[in-house]
C-alpha cells in the first residue's frame, strides 16, 4: 500500500499531555493534504489480580466522558520509560500494590487515525503492598470485581472504557 510523504511539519499546539502537529502530506496520487496529528506519549494498562481472584479496577471521574468510569489502572509512560517499569509505577500509584509477576499480554494503538499513542497491556499477579503517591489530579476509588463478573460486565456493555475492554480481550487466554 502506498503511503503519503511528509512535506513539512509544524507544532500547532503544545499542552501538558500532548502536542498537535500539522503535517503537510503528499498523497500517493500527488495531491497535497494538511493533516493534524496528536503526538502523545505511549501508555500502559494493567489487570491486577488479587489472591481471591478479583480484578482491581479504579473508579474515577473522566472529564471527556462527563462521569465516573470504572476502568483498569493505567497511565502515561515517562519519556524513554520502559513499559514494564511504567506498568509497575502506575499500578503502585493507583492501587498501592506492586506485582511479583507482570506479564505483557499485548499492545495496541489507541486512535491511529489521528494520534501516535501506543498502549501496552499487562496482567499483574502475586501482589504485595508498595504504595506510591498518586498524581495530583487523581481522585481514585479502588473496586474489586471477580474475574468472571468483570467479563460479564464487559459483554453486557456495563464497562465503557476502551482500554479496559481491550485489556480484558488480550488477557482472556491467560485467565481461562
Amino acid at each position: 500500500m502506498a503511503k503519503p510523504d511528509v512535506i513539512s511539519q509544524s507544532v500547532e499546539f503544545k499542552g501538558r499531555a500532548f502536542e498537535v502537529h500539522r503535517l503537510n502530506l503528499r498523497l500517493p496520487d500527488g495531491r497535497s493534504y494538511n493533516f493534524d496529528l496528536v503526538q502523545h506519549r505511549n501508555s500502559v494498562s494493567i489487570m491486577p489480580i488479587d489472591p481471591d481472584g478479583n480484578l482491581l479496577f479504579v473508579s474515577q471521574y473522566r472529564v471527556g466522558a462527563g462521569r465516573d468510569l470504572l476502568e483498569l489502572p493505567a497511565g502515561v509512560l515517562e519519556a524513554g520509560e520502559d513499559p514494564t517499569v511504567g506498568a509497575d509505577r502506575e499500578m503502585r500509584e493507583e492501587t498501592g500494590l506492586a506485582a511479583r509477576k507482570l506479564l505483557q499480554v499485548g499492545q495496541a494503538y489507541l486512535a491511529p487515525g489521528y494520534a501516535t499513542e501506543k498502549m501496552y497491556f499487562y496482567l499483574a499477579s502475586d501482589l504485595y503492598p508498595a504504595p506510591l503517591e498518586q498524581d495530583v489530579d487523581e481522585f481514585i476509588s479502588l473496586v474489586k470485581i471477580p474475574i468472571a463478573e468483570a467479563y460479564r460486565m464487559a459483554r453486557d456493555g456495563e464497562l465503557h472504557d476502551s482500554k479496559t475492554l481491550a485489556a480484558l480481550l488480550l488477557a482472556e487466554k491467560h485467565l481461562y
